[in-house]
């Protein structure tokens, strides 16, 4: 076993249990935590909605990795709310957050003035999300009390792509491998993404991950 303690919100979903899994895999102790019990190989359950967690829940973990996600218009707020919440639960305590994050938010260019989510091609039934989610991360910028990780997936976030092993990890840009494709799957990701949690090289920064 490994020496982190990893607790993972939202670990039923689909980005959520794919981290679980990876982490589990890699020898991590992972507690899921979750509104309802479901089938999970993490090692423990911590059956809480997020909403409703307190620091005393959180700070005995070395890393906290949030994977709530939520798509419908009317729910989109509780994407910012969410972090907003972690964030003051975490305020000046040493449990690392990591957050499955948004690819909308990505620079387009070297002065960080555009995004992804400006450009003209960007579909436009994702920009509500993407918004939002660009939002959340400024007001996570602000956050100098936590030790934050925003871990932003390729363009492409796949969900049932395959699990190659490889990913490349890039910064706030927007960036293509050498085929000029920006995807990645999930379980690809979830690699990336645990690496970072045993690693903790990104203290305050945001993360891109793509495929190779």
């Amino acid at each position: 076993m490994s020496a982190i303690k990893m607790a993972v919100v939202a670990a039923n979903g689909r980005a959520g249990s794919k981290i679980v899994a990876e982490a589990v895999n890699r020898g991590i102790e992972v507690t899921a935590i979750v509104r309802h019990q479901k089938e999970s190989p993490a090692q423990h359950t911590l059956i809480k909605d997020l909403f409703e967690l307190t620091t005393e829940d959180v700070q005995d973990f070395d890393v906290l990795v949030d994977a709530f996600g939520t798509f419908t218009l009317e729910n989109l707020p509780e994407h910012m709310v969410s972090i907003k919440h972690l964030t003051d639960i975490l305020s000046h305590v040493s449990t690392r957050l990591l957050i499955v994050g948004g690819a909308g938010s990505l620079y387009t260019d070297k002065d960080h003035r555009q995004q992804l989510k400006d450009s003209a091609d960007f579909p436009k039934e994702a920009l509500p999300l993407a918004r939002i989610m660009s939002q959340t991360l400024e007001q996570l910028r602000l956050r100098d009390d936590v030790r934050w990780t925003y871990v932003s997936p390729a363009a492409n976030f796949l969900a049932d792509g395959p699990r190659t092993g490889h990913y490349l990890l890039r910064g706030e840009e927007y960036s293509t491998n050498s085929k000029g494709e920006s995807s990645i799957s999930y379980a690809d990701y979830a690699i990336g993404l645990v690496d970072e949690a045993l690693s903790g090289e990104h203290i305050h920064q945001r993360i891109s991950l793509i495929g190779q």
